[in-house]
Parts: structure tokens; sequence; C-alpha cells
């Protein structure tokens, strides 16, 4: 479950750094919490897709990676990161 160009376009615009800022760990964070959010909201509904929850759980693996690389490379980014998106930090 791809997300729309538009879409992705505006999560790039919130969280870019710089003009052509679409690699940065902020972004690639936000894109990927947006999927995520996606297919648990499609998860909810179809509980036997084991396909599309080994993908959720590959995209989760992938965002925790990011994240712990953002943590020690830039805590302040982190925080205000995990803080903006809501997710739960240990």
């Amino acid at each position: 479950m791809a997300l729309e160009k538009e879409a992705k376009n505006e999560i790039i615009q919130e969280y870019k750094r710089h003009g052509d800022d679409t690699g940065s760990p902020e972004v690639q964070i936000a894109i990927l919490t947006t999927r995520i959010k996606d297919l648990t909201d499609h998860l909810r509904i179809n509980k036997h897709d084991e396909s599309s929850r080994r993908g959720l759980l590959k995209l989760v693996g992938r965002r925790r990676r990011l994240l712990a690389y953002l943590r020690r490379k830039d805590y302040h980014r982190y925080l205000a990161l995990t803080e903006k998106l809501n997710i739960r930090k240990k």
C-alpha cells in the first residue's frame, strides 16, 4: 500500500531539513509512520491478511532502526520528531 504522490510530497514538505531534502531520517521516519498507520487500519479490518502483516513488521523494524540512528546522532532532533509524530520512545 504505497502512499499517493500528493500525500508523500506533503509529508516531505513538512519534515524536510533544507530545500531538496527527501532522504533525511526525519522525512523517512515520517513517511514510514504514515504507511504504518495505513497498514494498521487495513489490518484491523482484514485480520487474516498475513502478507500485509509481514510487510507491517518490516516497516516497523526499518523505522525502529532509523529512530535508533537518529537518537545516536542527534538526540534533540530525535525527541522533537517522536513528540511531533506521537511515537513512543524507550
